[in-house]
């Protein structure tokens, strides 16, 4: 499914999958203790009462030194060739008993799927984390796919755990490997994100439904033709890629049904997901690029308080942040390195 789509200028990478969380003193260690990721920033608006983490893997031995929520951290989050987690949180959910993020996976129209880890040992990863009291949707001996399995972290996301092909060759205990969306009509949306410079490392039909797995260009091994590969050479290659993985399911036949749209995470009473982000050299160059996609755009550079940034749609109206490389101005209360 090559496209003749024309590239977004300004070497789009994408930078972050954001969700929104209810209480940190639970998520953070989530994502931080038990699945190895690192603090790199954080950005705080009292003003606006919220605030929010980037998390992500680091290669082991590799040492942070810089502090969260300083300009230096921010420097260095907004010009990574990897990608983040980010989470979000408003001040006071935690106290809101009534307060719970949708985590998707509720009815056929919910469109984010799940967060993605791979291991060496996906049954040794699991009796781990279920010794340390997290909890599973499905553990790797159920069901009928055996060896991978779907842990719950705590605010009811799920998050896959895979197996890498080789053992021994990353360190990490886990890295975060995978952010899995439902979309619509893979003849629109696999184009769109090949726009943003995304390459199509593996696809599989399943009879009823099919997935294709993209890479951003810091993930892509230039030297391979993925289109060459068989599945399971796929499959391997894709599982010993550092970076994460945008997974994109398409149940067959929804694209025929003209009323069909997913849940993008962002309507009211179906909030959890927020949407993935690129970095670009120049966000207004990029978004004349975007505009002729024709999928329009929820905030315009220009738009709301905080100039020059972006949110743009794609096919299945999933939210696109597009950020300056480097980053700009957030208007965040920075913390003093001192």
């Amino acid at each position: 499914m090559a496209s003749t789509i024309a590239k977004i200028v300004g070497r789009p990478t994408w930078q972050q999958t954001m969700l929104r969380i209810k209480d940190p003193s639970k998520s953070i260690p989530f994502y931080t203790d038990q699945m190895g990721m690192t603090i790199i920033d954080t950005l705080d608006f009292p003003q606006w009462k919220f605030k929010l983490w980037f998390l992500t893997t680091l290669p082991t031995g590799q040492k942070y030194t810089l502090t969260p929520g300083t300009k230096e951290a921010h420097d260095y989050m907004w010009s990574i060739e990897g990608t983040a987690l980010e989470l979000t949180y408003n001040y006071g959910s935690e106290e809101d008993d009534s307060q719970k993020y949708h985590p998707g996976n509720d009815g056929e129209r919910d469109g984010f799927g799940h967060l993605g880890f791979n291991t060496d040992d996906v049954y040794e990863a699991c009796d781990t984390l279920e010794k340390a009291g997290v909890t599973f949707k499905k553990k790797p001996e159920e069901g009928r796919m055996k060896g991978i399995a779907f842990a719950y972290d705590p605010d009811g996301y799920w998050v896959e755990i895979l197996k890498r092909a080789e053992t021994n060759k990353i360190p990490n205990y886990f890295n975060f490997s995978q952010t899995m969306l439902r979309i619509t009509d893979p003849s629109k949306t696999i184009p769109f994100y090949e726009a943003f410079g995304m390459t199509v490392v593996r696809q599989k039909d399943y009879g009823d439904f099919s997935n294709y797995f993209l890479a951003s260009s810091s993930n892509v091994d230039t030297t391979v033709d993925y289109t060459s590969l068989s599945d399971i050479e796929a499959k391997a290659k894709m599982s010993m890629m550092f970076g994460p993985i945008l997974e994109l399911t398409h149940n067959h036949g929804t694209e025929k049904e003209e009323d069909f749209k997913h849940n993008n995470g962002n309507e009211e009473g179906k909030q959890g997901f927020g949407h993935i982000g690129f970095i670009v050299d120049d966000v207004y160059k990029a978004c004349d690029s975007i505009r002729e996609l024709g999928y329009g755009f929820r905030k315009e550079p220009d738009g709301g308080g905080m100039k020059g940034l972006a949110f743009a749609y794609d096919p299945d109206g999933y939210s696109i942040e597009i950020i300056k490389r480097g980053g700009i101005d957030f208007g965040d209360k920075k913390v003093d390195e001192s």
